[in-house]
């Protein structure tokens, strides 16, 4: 199989890697990126025959169709607001696609495209990367270990291994990002219904062994599908951020004082808008590239043989230090890696836009995941 990954960041880099060293069915991978030499770059890290390197804008309509029609699968690790256009080429060009995700209301334009990709016999999966994504397959997959369920709680955290003040974090994917789960509402379940909760709120405390005092908070876009899957079926749904002790008054102080707005502001003769600063002053002052880890925790509630369990899955993923991939990358990009081989090998089944809870075969992508060295540990409360 053919695939075609958009974007040679950190993400598009840890999505090649997995394609030409941990997937034998991959014949052949192109690696697209707006500036050429990042591309030849990004290859060279990854060091294998099959990747191409090719210089693309994916604003250019007409090229990204070309490029894209030569493959099975595309995977997105451009920025969000490029992957409801990509998603149209992608139908156009009977090329499967999934993404990285990053924004409610893009994933909800793509999914309305389901007809129009059923019709072209394309898989269109969004938000295929950690959280909204790795999660959301984890999350049925725990569901189906009860006969009735009645609560899911995910928590998840990309943390830097030695955390520096102020915020005892480091950037380990777009500001872009990082800012949108800050600052917009997020989606949850609540006896029963879908309701809207602020961003930065409801701390509570959580620990894992070997780690000093966590917090977790809500944030937006980590259910994505989640809550329309489960309405109906589930009591209680929801999705918080794990963070250092103390990150969060932090940070929702500088949202408060509107450091985040994108709303201009005339200083002087010049127009400035507070987000794009604050945006640059994190890139210009927060590490990026100490070794990092992952944290992953759902806990489930429901009913399994006549009595009430309480199931946990915990996932604790480090920096590699044999092959240079930090754990944000691994935990990000395999997945939409897994995710776009299955579409490509007919392993999805249903054609059209579809949450990836819905299918995707929860067991083989977990066992994916254990042969990436990602694993799952499963215990009772």
């Amino acid at each position: 199989m053919k695939i075609l990954v958009l974007g040679a960041g950190r993400m598009g880099l840890g999505a090649v890697f997995d394609l030409a060293h941990n997937s034998p069915d991959v014949s052949a991978i192109t690696l697209a990126d707006s500036v050429a030499e990042t591309a030849r770059s990004a290859a060279q890290v990854v060091g294998s025959q099959k990747v191409t390197a090719v210089e693309l804008d994916v604003a250019d309509g007409i090229r990204t169709a070309e490029l894209m029609a030569d493959h099975d699968a595309a995977i997105s690790c451009v920025n969000y607001w490029y992957n409801e256009e990509l998603t149209k080429i992608a139908i156009r060009t009977n090329t499967s696609f999934c993404d990285l995700g990053g924004n409610n209301y893009v994933v909800d334009n793509q999914l309305a495209l389901d007809d129009q990709a059923r019709e072209a016999g394309v898989s269109i999966i969004p938000d295929c990367g950690l959280a909204p994504g790795m999660v959301s397959v984890l999350a049925m997959h725990g569901v189906k270990r009860f006969d009735e369920i009645e609560e899911v709680h995910i928590r998840v955290g990309g943390l830097p291994q030695h955390p520096e003040p102020p915020l005892d974090y480091q950037l380990v994917f777009s500001v872009e990002g990082l800012i949108n789960e800050y600052i917009e509402r997020a989606r949850v379940i609540r006896d029963g219904e879908i309701i809207e909760v602020d961003s930065m709120d409801e701390i509570e405390s959580l620990n894992f062994d070997g780690f000093p005092p966590l917090e977790a908070f809500q944030t937006s876009g980590g259910t994505s599908t989640l809550p329309d899957t489960f309405k109906g079926k589930i009591r209680e749904l929801d999705y918080k951020t794990i963070r250092y002790a103390g990150h969060c008054d932090k940070f929702r102080t500088m949202i408060d004082l509107g450091l985040c707005s994108s709303e201009p502001v005339q200083i002087g003769e010049s127009e400035v808008v507070p987000r794009k600063v604050f945006g640059r002053l994190l890139v210009e002052h927060l590490p990026a590239d100490g070794p990092d880890l992952v944290l992953v925790r759902l806990e489930f509630v429901g009913i399994r043989g006549g009595d009430r369990k309480r199931l946990c899955y915990d996932i604790i993923d480090r920096f590699d230090e044999r092959t240079g991939l930090s754990a944000m990358m691994r935990t990000t990009a395999f997945p939409a890696s897994i995710i776009a081989q299955m579409m490509a090998s007919g392993d999805v089944a249903r054609r059209g836009a579809t949450p990836q809870e819905l299918v995707i075969d929860p067991e083989r992508f977990v066992a994916e995941l254990a042969r990436r060295g990602i694993v799952i540990d499963e215990y009772e409360k």
